[in-house]
Parts: structure tokens; sequence; C-alpha cells
């Protein structure tokens, strides 16, 4: 029984007969490609011969049996098969910032990018995640989280709308006290106001 993986390698289910007696490994792995219609990128660090005869297989029974033979890592991102070899695995933390897991694992997901073989595992309260595995796979996701933080700094951020400043007038007896943002600015009482043309008080004007 064989892991999830991302994008669905197109092999068939029918056995893959491939005769080797002596073939640099490379080579057979090109082959198995061209045999199957697949593009395959191998890394220059894939080196080794296969000598001696391979049982009848399927043709992802065969892929596996080399990779395990030879300490290999392939991933296949929907257009390429990627075989590269075990210690070039690479190891990152990676920084969410505005990014919530949930959002870039979904991504992950719906990108067909995500592989059971190569886990994506959230750092707790944080914001980090680690990842590991072959070179094609960490390029993907350092690629989706660049798109994810490009599209979040992209959306329009909530202006802060001054306070409006709360204005009140108090009477008291004869006294009128008008108070601006919480302090007392004006002060007032009937003697103190203008008299008008009329020889009346003037009035207090809102503004």
């Amino acid at each position: 029984m064989h892991t999830t993986l991302g994008a669905t390698l197109p092999l068939p289910s029918t056995s893959y007969k491939y005769t080797v007696l002596d073939q640099d490994l490379s080579a057979a792995l090109q082959e198995f490609g061209n045999n199957l219609k697949i593009s395959v990128n191998i890394s220059a660090e894939v080196k080794g011969r296969i000598r001696g005869r391979i049982p009848e297989l399927s043709p992802r029974e065969f892929l596996d049996r080399l990779t395990d033979l030879y300490d290999l890592q392939w991933y296949y991102d929907g257009v390429v098969l990627y075989v590269s070899a075990a210690k070039e695995a690479q190891t990152r933390m990676l920084v969410l910032s505005s990014v919530h897991f949930s959002a870039f694992k979904l991504a992950l997901d719906k990108l067909d990018i995500s592989d059971e073989r190569y886990p994506v595992r959230p750092a707790p309260g944080n914001g980090l995640v680690l990842v590991s595995g072959p070179p094609r796979f960490i390029a993907l996701i350092e690629q989706t989280l660049n798109g994810l933080l490009a599209v979040a700094q992209a959306q329009p951020r909530a202006t802060d709308t001054p306070a409006r400043e709360s204005v009140m007038v108090l009477f008291r007896g004869s006294s009128t006290t008008v108070v601006r943002g919480g302090r007392p600015e004006v002060f007032y009482t009937s003697e103190m106001l203008p008299e008008n043309d009329d020889g009346g008080k003037a009035e207090l004007s809102k503004k």
C-alpha cells in the first residue's frame, strides 16, 4: 500500500518488463521515463550501476526498488519526475508571518504539492513551519508561502479612523462650561456674556 502523494504519477498498473544486466543508474531511470512517456529530471548526484536481474514489478514498485537500493528520493510535481540522492534532502524552517498554518496547508493540498513522505510540521504557537524533503519539493513549498505572503501584503489594510472629538456644554445655574475632548475649555457666567446691540446678553453660539 502506497502513501498518499501530491500530484499523481501517471504509471500503469501492468508489470514493467525491463532487463538490466549492467547499466548506469541514471541511464536506467531515464529509460524508465522514456518507456512510460514521463519527463524525468535526474540529479548529477544520482550515481551507481545496476547489476544483476531485477524481478518483474509494476512501474511504481520498480521505481521504489531503485530508490531503496541506491538511497534515492523522488518527487513528481505534476509535470516532471525529479530523482535526487537522499543526501541532497533539505530542511527549512519557514516563518509564516501573517499567513495561518491552516491556510498554508490547504494551499499545498489544493496545488497537489503535499506528500506524506515529506511532512510539513508546524511549531506550536510561534508561526514557524519545519519542512524536509528533496530539493524540488522544498522549492515548491517556499514558492507557495511566498505567493501567500504577497497576496496578504497586497490586501488593503483598514486605516485607523480618527476618533470624533466629543463636545459637551454643561449648564449649572447661571454658568456654562464647554468641555471638548474631556477637557473644560471655556467657562461662562451670565455676567461674562457680552451685551448685544439691544443691551441684552448675547447667547452662546454653537459651531
